[in-house]
């Protein structure tokens, strides 16, 4: 019964995260974004008995694309600043 409740919320977060990374205007927020998305992936992966899957996921998914992301955020400039 709560494993069923756990396979139907987990899809619908995953989206609701995914959507909150397009819809959101700050770039750091939309990375974060994603990176709960993967994370949360990964869990419905563990969840579907794939923990090597999940594992992957959440360490490149998760972890090292959002450094990357974060990381090339944080070099670039801002543009609504330059008015």
């Amino acid at each position: 019964m709560i494993l069923d409740a756990i396979h139907i919320l987990l899809p619908i977060l995953i989206i609701a995260s995914s959507l909150f990374a397009v819809l959101l205007k700050d770039l750091i927020a939309a990375a974060i974004a994603v990176a709960a998305m993967s994370l949360l992936l990964s869990l419905e992966f563990f969840i579907l008995q794939a923990p090597d899957v999940a594992i992957a996921e959440a360490g490149v998914g998760a972890c090292l694309t959002t450094a990357i992301l974060v990381i090339a955020i944080k070099s670039t400039k801002r543009m609504e600043d330059e008015k």
